[in-house]
C-alpha cells in the first residue's frame, strides 16, 4: 500500500504528493509526459515541474485527466491526487488588493478616507493596478499646473466599469480644479477644499470581465501654491511606476531626489539623486514597486 500523507498533516498537499510518488516510482517527467501523450492527454513538461514544485496546480479540463491518468501509474489510490485540489488560484495580477495593506499604507483615518467617506472600503476593490505613469507639469511660479496619468488597470472580478481616482493638491484654489480623459468625457469632479483634494470616477466605457485590462489616461489640471514634491501611493505591487517631473525654463530646482517610504508619515527608507537634463525635466523609475510611498522631493535655490 503506498503512502498516503494525511489530509491533516504539513505534506498533505498536491505538489508533495505528486513529488514523494514521482521519486517512490522512479519516474523522470519526461516519463510521465510520454505517458499521458499515449494517452492523447498534453501537458508540458514545464507545467508538470510547476506542479511538483507547488508553483501551480492543475485546474483546466485536461489538466485535470491528466491527474486521473496519473493516479494508476504512480501506484495511488483513485481519487488520491484529485481529493488534494484545492480551490482554483487567481492567474497573475488578478488578486484583488488587501485591505489591511490599504490601511498600512493610508494609515487609520487618512486624508483619503476622509475624503471617500464610506466608499472608502469599496475603493476600487475589483481593480489591481499594473502600470503607472504620472507626467507632472510646474509653471515659472514653482507650482504644480497639470498632473498627466496614463494607468493599465486589470479587473480582479467581473462587472468593473470606472476606476475612481484621488488627488491631494499643493494649496488649490478652489473651482480651479479641471479633469480631462483622453478619448472620453470628462467626469464630474469632486472637489474638498478643506483637504485640498480631487476625486472623480473615470468610466471604461464598458465592463470588463475578471483579467481583462483597460487603459486610463486623463489630465488634471489647477491653480496651487508652490510646490516641493509629487508622490503617490501604491496599494497593490506594480510592475513600474514612472514620475516624470518637467520644470519651467524659467523655475529650476537646485536639486531633486527620487524616494520610497513604507506609508504615509514615515521617512524615506530609499532615496536616491535624480538629476535635472537639459530640457529641465527628471525622472524616478523603481520596478516591481512595493506597496508604500514613490515620489520626487526638489529643493528650490534661494
Amino acid at each position: 500500500m503506498p503512502h498516503i500523507p494525511d489530509r491533516d498533516g504539513a505534506d498533505a498537499t498536491f505538489a508533495t504528493v505528486f513529488r514523494q510518488a514521482l521519486r517512490r516510482r522512479g519516474l523522470p517527467l519526461e516519463r510521465i509526459r510520454d505517458h499521458l501523450r499515449a494517452q492523447q492527454i498534453s501537458v508540458s513538461l514545464a507545467t508538470l515541474s510547476h506542479w511538483q514544485r507547488g508553483r501551480s496546480q492543475p485546474e483546466k479540463t485536461q489538466s485535470l485527466q491528466a491527474v486521473d491518468a496519473l493516479e494508476p501509474l504512480l501506484g495511488l489510490p483513485k481519487g488520491a491526487l484529485r481529493s488534494l485540489l484545492g480551490p482554483h488560484r487567481p492567474r497573475g495580477g488578478t488578486r484583488p488588493p488587501d485591505p489591511a495593506t490599504i490601511r498600512g499604507v493610508y494609515g487609520e483615518g487618512s486624508d483619503v478616507e476622509q475624503a471617500l467617506g464610506d466608499a472608502f472600503a469599496r475603493f476600487n476593490d475589483g481593480l489591481r493596478a499594473l502600470t503607472v505613469q504620472d507626467t507632472v507639469c510646474l509653471d515659472e511660479h514653482r507650482s504644480v499646473r497639470e498632473i498627466s496619468v496614463t494607468t493599465v488597470v486589470q479587473a480582479v472580478r467581473d462587472g468593473v466599469d470606472h476606476l475612481s481616482v484621488v488627488h491631494f493638491l499643493d494649496s488649490p484654489k478652489a473651482g480651479t480644479a479641471v479633469l480631462s480623459v483622453a478619448g472620453g468625457s470628462a467626469p464630474r469632479i469632486r472637489f474638498l477644499e478643506e483637504l485640498g483634494s480631487a476625486a472623480a470616477d473615470i468610466p471604461f466605457g464598458r465592463r470588463l470581465a475578471r483579467t481583462e485590462t483597460a487603459v486610463v489616461a486623463y489630465t488634471l489640471r489647477y491653480e496651487g501654491e508652490v510646490s516641493w514634491q509629487h508622490e503617490r501611493r501604491v496599494t497593490t505591487a506594480l510592475r513600474a511606476y514612472l514620475l516624470h517631473v518637467r520644470f519651467h525654463p524659467r523655475a529650476v530646482p537646485s536639486r531633486c531626489w527620487g524616494y520610497h517610504r513604507t506609508r504615509i508619515g514615515a521617512e524615506p527608507s530609499q532615496r536616491q539623486p535624480v538629476p535635472v537634463d537639459a530640457f529641465h525635466t527628471t525622472h524616478f523609475l523603481p520596478t516591481r514597486c512595493v506597496p508604500g510611498v514613490y515620489g520626487i522631493e526638489w529643493t528650490w535655490p534661494d
